[in-house]
């Protein structure tokens, strides 16, 4: 088997339905029924919704799990260079033949009838799970929580609410209640939920949605507290305090989704080495991801380069104190972002923090923003800016004016994606 055989039936999959998002459970329902419902065959589910975090948090809880001696499988979307990334069996990323096999299965059983392409990529994800012995099952949300493709478990071990903000408003509601009414809709009844940091307005929600449900919460601010103190990490909770390194994912943000992760391990019935795996063990690319090496990296001769994919106000403001924290260093940003993007509210709270912008379109993206809008919107937050044909010739520019600078590549996932698929 080669990459190319998946790649064939994913495009496949990609013209039966003429939405990309269409969100209701129907059709999961459908033929999840005619794969003989795998999602009720899986190992302990923990379910991941919010707007931010949640592969942070989810690459946290494995690592805890995995430090425990676990075997964990872990769905998460999207993927960055290769699909395989959505799908990982047992701690190892589902192998081009067996990826094949369960997209061939769904495919078939589903009879050409209408599906997403998330959808569908879902049901082969549980299908694959359901026929690989593990300990415990990660579910990461792709859009929303309630009517999002993964909420089909009927009794998880655990869900997890991470921060929820505005994003996603044609889909999800305009206001921040609305969002919350729908990341909530992953708490089941008396299923321990483990919620992130909230504003009031959302977490109020939250609150309503599992009293109805019976289910008991753990929260950020009431039950649990995490915050970075003389250069350690400090977990707290009902069972005592831990005393633990700093999450090796970067920036002060992380600090709050290791706690998320903690919560979640400690409910669950863990000990302090599993916590403290969660915080030194986890990777997740594209999180303020220092490149180490590839073309991109040489060159960039002795500029440091570095790749993160947050790309909504929220994100914005997490990476703005990032960069606050690190060295003081003159900083250039390369931006491309998508049409569906608060491109101003992600770039205002970098503003201070960034010398110059250099904006792109993200190559092969029809949903992009083009390069002269980034830039307009960067002119209009105060941001010296200029358009860039690619991601090389903005570093070339960059590299030619100022070879010992901070470059930071960011906006959006597909953009990261890109980067990590071309630079090796």
């Amino acid at each position: 088997m080669t990459n190319h055989t998946s790649d064939l039936i994913l495009e496949r999959m990609m013209a039966l339905h003429p939405k990309i998002i269409d969100l209701t459970l129907d059709r999961m329902l459908r033929l999840l029924d005619a794969l003989g419902n795998p999602q009720n065959s899986l190992p302990p589910v923990i379910h991941i919704a919010g707007t931010n975090g949640k592969g942070s948090t989810q690459a946290m809880i494995r690592a805890g799990l995995e430090t425990a001696g676990k075997t964990v499988h872990a769905y998460t979307s999207p993927h960055l260079a290769r699909f395989h990334e959505r799908i990982r069996l047992a701690g190892e990323l589902i192998s081009e033949e067996h990826l094949t096999q369960v997209l061939d299965e769904c495919y078939a059983a589903n009879k050409g009838e209408n599906i997403t392409y998330f959808e569908i990529t879902t049901c082969a994800a549980l299908l694959a799970f359901s026929r690989t012995p593990a300990d415990y099952t990660l579910l990461e949300v792709g859009l929303g929580g309630r009517l999002d493709a993964t909420n089909v478990i009927g009794t998880p071990a655990a869900t997890v609410i991470t921060p929820v903000d505005l994003d996603h408003q044609q889909f999800l509601g305009e206001t921040l209640p609305e969002i919350a009414g729908e990341k909530a809709g992953i708490i089941k009844r008396r299923v321990p939920c483990i919620v992130g940091p909230q504003q009031e307005a959302g977490l109020e929600v939250i609150e309503a949605v599992a009293a109805r449900n019976m289910a008991p919460l753990t929260v950020y601010g009431q039950h649990w507290h995490a915050h970075r103190e003389a250069g350690r990490m400090v977990y707290q909770d009902e069972q005592g305090l831990l005393d633990l390194p700093l999450p090796n994912l970067p920036g002060l943000h992380q600090v709050q989704n290791a706690g998320g992760a903690i919560a979640t391990l400690r409910t669950l019935g863990f000990d302090a080495e599993a916590c403290e795996g969660a915080v030194t063990n986890a990777y997740w690319p594209a999180r303020m991801q220092k490149l180490k090496h590839g073309p991109l990296v040489k060159a960039a001769g002795p500029a440091e380069l570095w790749l993160d994919g947050g790309h909504n106000p929220a994100a914005g403001h997490a990476l703005a104190a990032v960069l606050n924290e690190l060295p003081k260093v003159p900083t250039y940003m390369i931006c491309g972002m998508l049409n569906t993007k608060d491109i101003s509210g992600y770039l205002h709270p970098l503003a201070p923090h960034v010398t110059e912008l250099h904006a792109v379109s993200i190559p092969g993206e029809a949903a992009t923003l083009p390069a002269a809008t980034t830039a307009q919107a960067a002119q209009g937050v105060g941001m010296v800016s200029f358009e860039a044909e690619d991601v090389a010739s903005a570093l070339h520019r960059i590299v030619e004016n100022a070879p010992n600078a901070r470059i930071l590549i960011c906006g959006s996932l597909y953009l990261a994606g890109n980067i990590l698929r071309h630079n090796g």
